[in-house]
């Protein structure tokens, strides 16, 4: 898988969601790290996005399993943490559940709770909470409006530079073969996750929404869960400020734990 890396110390594995790139991660998380030393940060792109060609990936299963390769390629045995957005949480969950000695500490931002499948996710009705007027190209309105709660230049242009690069690469038709078997077979969760994790959820996010994704506390003892309101699926770039406040507590968590 293609991917990069920035920093040294502690590996964080970064995992993006369904359709974007690497660039959706790096653009939320470097600015977190920027104040904070010590960390390895490693940005993939999945299989059939970015850079990462499909080959013969046709399921979640596979998907999985590349992940695990590259973990085995470049961390090795060496403990690290795993930050997932959207179906990337999904992942990042299974990864933490198989892993739980490795994974020292779980991060989810928007991500996929117990229905994986779009039509089953409990979601509110979208919104617009927030917006200066800001007037947008229309290929950009085109693939921002339809999740935009904060809809501000500001917003647009964060979408533009780390979401929407991913979104115009996308191998579409390799997707939409991986979707025929988008469910993992045994399931993100194997138990009860012991680590610090978090979860990160958006009020108005209308694509994983926040009460399928309640649901799953239960596995996670430690975990603290978050609903920001005048947030949706592009809750990073949204709620900046409470992002970060809330990843360095989790970092923080971690490190002590």
């Amino acid at each position: 898988m293609h991917f990069v890396e920035h920093g040294a110390g502690v590996p964080v594995l970064a995992i993006h969601g369904w359709t974007p790139d690497h660039r959706l991660m790096l653009g939320c998380l470097e600015p977190l790290f920027e104040t904070r030393s010590g960390y390895r940060r490693l940005y993939p792109d999945l299989p059939a996005m970015g850079k990462s060609p499909a080959n013969d990936v046709k399921s979640s299963d596979d998907v999985l399993a590349a992940l695990e390769e590259f973990i085995d390629a470049e961390i090795g045995a060496e403990p690290f943490l795993v930050i997932g957005e959207s179906y990337g949480g999904y992942l990042a969950r299974a990864l933490a559940n198989r892993r739980p000695d490795q994974v020292r500490g779980l991060a989810l931002i928007c991500p996929t709770g117990t229905k994986l499948p779009a039509a089953e996710r409990t979601v509110p009705e979208f919104e617009v909470r927030r917006s200066d007027g800001v007037v947008l190209d229309p290929e950009l309105a085109a693939q921002f409006d339809g999740m935009a709660v904060v809809r501000t230049a500001e917003t647009a242009r964060r979408f533009a530079e780390e979401i929407l690069p991913g979104l115009q690469l996308a191998d579409r038709a390799a997707m939409a073969r991986i979707q025929l078997d988008w469910e993992l077979s045994a399931g993100p969760e194997l138990g009860s996750y012991q680590r610090p994790a978090l979860f990160l959820t958006g009020r108005q996010d209308n694509a994983t929404g926040y009460e399928d994704v309640y649901a799953l506390l239960p596995h996670y003892p430690y975990a603290s869960f978050v609903v920001l309101d005048t947030a949706g699926h592009n809750l990073q770039i949204e709620q900046p400020v409470l992002f970060n406040a809330l990843m360095g507590e989790w970092l923080d968590r971690v490190a002590h734990q």
